[in-house]
C-alpha cells in the first residue's frame, strides 16, 4: 500500500533548475521536490509521496490527515500489541 503524508512546507528554493522544499513532518525536515505542485508556497501543506509533492491542501485537511493517522497507528499498536 502506498501512502501520501502531509506536510507544511517552511523553505522553498530551486535546485539545478527544478523547484525543491524543504517540507515539516512533525519537527522532521525533509526535501521534497515540488515541481508537480507549481502553485505551492511556504506556509502550504503538500501531500507528499516518494519525495516528490503530489497535491496540495489546506491546513485543515492537513490536520484532520494527520489525525486520522494518529488514530489510524495508535488502533494497530492495540491490535499488535
Amino acid at each position: 500500500m502506498c501512502l501520501g503524508v502531509p506536510g507544511k512546507i517552511i523553505e522553498i528554493n530551486k535546485e539545478n533548475g527544478i523547484k525543491m522544499g524543504k517540507v515539516d513532518f512533525d519537527n522532521i525536515m525533509i526535501r521534497v521536490c515540488l515541481e508537480t505542485t507549481p502553485e505551492a508556497k511556504v506556509g502550504d501543506y503538500v501531500i507528499v509521496h516518494a519525495g516528490f509533492a503530489i497535491n496540495t491542501l489546506n491546513e485543515q485537511e492537513a490536520l484532520e490527515t494527520l489525525e486520522m493517522l494518529k488514530e489510524i497507528d495508535k488502533i494497530q499498536s492495540e491490535i499488535t500489541g
